[in-house]
């Protein structure tokens, strides 16, 4: 068996799943995808992701990476596989359940049925997202008529909770954020690096006091940082 530098290797135990033959969504409808196999430092680039999540990604059986030689690469295949699936993580889907909807995009058998595939999931995960944002916006009801009572007994009220100050660019890219935009389309729109968007996204996680850019949104919101 040749071992030169152009013959690819398959290294995952995965392989007999034939991922490539999945029928994918039409998201990246008019994006230039690349025909050649992409190696992974620029595969984490071009999703914003690190090395490690796409070795997580591949554990879980979502994407297959094959050699070159001695580099690790991706075909095409996979990267509109991953496409797929950091859109469906910028709207939360757990891992759990985009392994459920590849499982049935692999039984489609036109672009179309991949599609209103897609869109179930889209609206299956916008539902859960409307419920969650019933039960936030009840509860800040349930506070703000607790506040009120306290007022009206006489009693002391608590200082206002004034939310942390946020540069200009921190607060433009934290309403874009709030908007659904990824990291990637943050930097386009903004004119900036990849790494230059994400130093600023950690620091509102930081200054909010969230765990991550999911939860920095929902606790701007509620401190009235941005309009949703």
């Amino acid at each position: 068996m040749p071992n030169g530098p152009h013959h690819l290797q398959p290294i995952s135990k995965l392989s007999a799943r034939k991922r490539h033959e999945i029928i994918l969504p039409d998201i990246m409808a008019g994006q230039d995808m690349p025909k050649d196999p992409v190696p992974i430092a620029d595969m984490a680039e071009r999703f914003g992701v690190t090395h490690r999540t796409l070795h997580f990604y591949e554990e879980k059986g979502l994407i297959e990476a094959s050699r070159i030689g001695l580099m690790r690469v991706y075909q095409h295949g996979d990267v509109a596989r991953m496409a797929v699936i950091n859109l469906c993580r910028e709207i939360g889907m757990p891992i759990s359940v985009i392994q459920d909807l590849f499982e049935l995009l692999a039984s489609a058998k036109s672009k179309a049925e991949a599609n209103l595939i897609f869109e179930e999931a889209l609206a299956t995960r916008r539902r859960e997202l409307a419920a969650g944002l019933s039960i936030v916006h009840r509860q800040l009801q349930q506070v703000n008529a607790l506040l009120e009572n306290e007022d009206a007994s006489g009693l002391r009220r608590a200082p206002k909770r004034v939310g942390p100050e946020l540069t200009e660019p921190e607060r433009g890219c934290l309403q874009l954020m709030a908007e659904g935009y990824t990291t990637i389309r943050i930097a386009r729109t903004l004119e900036m690096k990849v790494s230059e968007v994400e130093e600023i996204e950690q620091q509102i996680v930081t200054k909010v006091g969230a765990q991550n850019r999911f939860q920095a949104v929902a606790k701007a919101v509620l401190l009235g940082i941005v309009v949703s």
